[in-house]
């Protein structure tokens, strides 16, 4: 194998590796949240893109008890530095180290999720599903 082709193959194991590490935790592009409204469930967080924030009824603040399975179906909100306006506070917003090592956003303390189910921006198809994942609430 030539040097040119073995750098090229380290470099995509390198980020391959780097893609299965992150796997689980969705990261915002841009660490703005922001809140919409919705005649069904009035004022809710959403990412910069206008994706859903979820809170776990089974969480408690600073820690997350979604972990597994639950994570694919609930990927990870995780900004590295959270920027909001309105009736959020940048104040309001934390990082925690969950148990499996990786990062995740907290509002007031409880964890922030995205629903896998939500594919375009305004979805809310997580709310309420099992009586136990809510749209996060300013």
């Amino acid at each position: 194998m030539s040097g040119k082709i073995r750098s090229t193959a380290m470099a995509l194991a390198i980020a391959f590796l780097g893609l299965l590490g992150s796997a689980g935790t969705a990261s915002a592009a841009s660490g703005a949240v922001k809140v919409a409204k919705s005649d069904k469930l009035g004022s809710y967080l959403t990412d910069s893109k206008g994706m859903t924030l979820y809170t776990f009824k089974k969480d408690t603040p600073g820690k997350s008890a979604c972990a597994g399975d639950c994570v694919t179906k609930w990927p990870l909100f995780h900004a590295e530095k959270v920027s909001a306006s309105g009736k959020v506070k940048k104040a309001d917003f934390a990082t925690i180290t969950r148990d499996d090592g990786k990062k995740q956003t907290t509002y007031k303390g409880l964890p922030l999720y995205y629903f896998e189910g939500d594919k375009k921006k305004g979805d809310t198809k997580g709310d309420g599903v099992k009586d136990v994942w809510d749209v996060a609430k300013p």
